[in-house]
């Protein structure tokens, strides 16, 4: 992220909870036409983390790869983010808001339609990777965009902006699995052709502003000598290696659960799993994880979470081959994946007195190796020992996130403490919400 240089609420920025859930409301949805695109096209944007998930057993079967293959999409994807999250900041800080926006989606529009043309498994994970690059551009600055454009109070189009994120995080996995079930090269297709619409009209409709304050592009390879800083940054590491082990590995033990049954569950059947996981995770990270850290603090809320999700996961590696099992096990992890997403995050922003933006994107780029990692660990550990496997590495690593956080907990003195007087304003509990959910 690269939206924001201090801890102190600003004019743009604080904003009261009665107020937001008010008046503000009414007033989110009264936007000029640049904010509304801007929201467009980040709906999309966020739409692209679970796009891919109903079709990787299609991806599997039609393009003769292996499910460690197919996992590979989110690799690439992912390890290519974690690298660009590190200069995200340096590169908006030179370019501009408006122009890094644009290169972004111009990159996701055309990696998009290059994967929806390959002809193998290995031309959409090399192109996954460019896919990865537009979208960490894109959304290290929607949030900035959108409250730069705004022309009433900043908090009205930051909760329009958490919306599409929301939404996006709900409507990705039903929109792959419709259009997947046609073909697995549809949701590709159909992703570039959205994000191409989003360029336009940003392109139209966003003026031209004055570029951000200099960062260095080596600030937030910098901000991870912060003791706070690099004990989160491992914390979650662990934790999104099994968040992507439930994300991208869940899809063959499901469909392998079907099957047994005699269902033929296919794109549409995952998809619509992952529309609840979505929702669910997008509801919590919105609207419950605020609640949660402001009445038990942020470090007891990420503990208690954190242990319930690995308890998720090996409910998922001994459920593997129960279909009903599975989904409820998806969907309940979906709830615990948005609270720790914008909890820790939260906590990234309030532990150090870095800036915001910096501190985020060392974070992000630290987090996503863990992700990178999972899928491509996934596919071989279950064909040596078994499909409850990646679930059971994946409990163990958030055992050892609990531990990481735990035993860094001295570094962690300025949030230790923060309970229900704790509050971030309205622009840095969305920013919160965006770099816990951006992949």
């Amino acid at each position: 992220m690269s939206t924001s240089t201090s801890h102190s609420p600003t004019s743009t920025g604080a904003t009261p909870a009665p107020e937001r859930q008010g008046g503000l409301l009414a007033d989110a949805f009264h936007q000029p036409r640049a904010v509304w695109a801007i929201a467009f096209a980040a709906t999309v944007s966020f739409m692209g983390i679970g796009l891919v998930d109903p079709i990787l057993p299609a991806i599997s079967s039609e393009l003769d790869a292996s499910p460690t293959q197919a996992m590979l999409l989110f690799t690439s994807y992912l390890f290519i983010t974690a690298i660009a999250m590190f200069f995200t900041s340096w590169a908006s800080s030179r370019l501009g808001v408006k122009r890094t926006l644009l290169i972004g989606l111009a990159l996701v529009v055309v990696f998009a339609a290059l994967c929806a043309a390959s002809g193998s498994v290995g031309q959409i994970i090399g192109l996954r990777a460019g896919w990865g690059l537009g979208n960490a551009l894109f959304i290290s600055t929607a949030l900035a965009a959108i409250v730069g454009a705004t022309s009433g109070p900043s908090a009205g189009a930051i909760i329009l902006y958490e919306a599409a994120l929301g939404l996006g995080m709900a409507v990705g996995p039903l929109l792959g699995g419709l259009l997947g079930s046609a073909s697995w090269r549809a949701p590709f297709a159909g992703t570039a052709v959205l994000m191409g619409i989003g360029f336009l009209a940003i392109m139209a409709l966003l003026r031209t502003e004055e570029r951000p304050a200099h960062v260095s592009p080596l600030a937030s390879l910098k901000a991870l000598a912060n003791p706070a800083l690099r004990t989160l940054a491992l914390t979650a590491v662990f934790y999104n290696f099994g968040f992507f082990t439930l994300l991208a590995y869940s899809p063959f033990p499901l469909e392998a659960a079907a099957a047994a049954q005699g269902r033929e569950f296919g794109a549409m059947g995952i998809g619509a799993v992952f529309f609840g996981w979505g929702l669910a995770l997008a509801i919590t990270s919105v609207l419950v994880a605020p609640l949660l850290t402001r009445r038990f603090g942020l470090i007891p809320t990420l503990v208690v979470t954190l242990g319930l999700l690995a308890l998720v996961l090996l409910a998922l590696a001994l459920l593997h081959t129960s279909m009903i099992g599975m989904i409820a096990a998806i969907v309940v992890g979906g709830l615990l994946l948005g609270v720790l997403n914008t909890a820790l995050t939260e906590t990234v922003m309030e532990a150090t007195d870095l800036p915001r933006g910096v501190a985020s994107s060392a974070y992000s780029g630290v987090r996503f190796l863990g992700g990178a990692i999972a899928p491509a660990v996934a596919g071989p550990l279950a064909a040596a020992f078994g499909a409850a496997a990646p679930y059971e590495l994946g409990a163990l690593t958030i055992v050892i996130a609990i531990i990481m956080l735990v035993a860094g907990r001295r570094h962690l003195a300025a949030v230790a403490g923060q309970g229900a007087s704790h509050h971030l304003d309205a622009q840095a509990e969305a920013e919160a919400i965006t770099a816990g959910d951006e992949v």
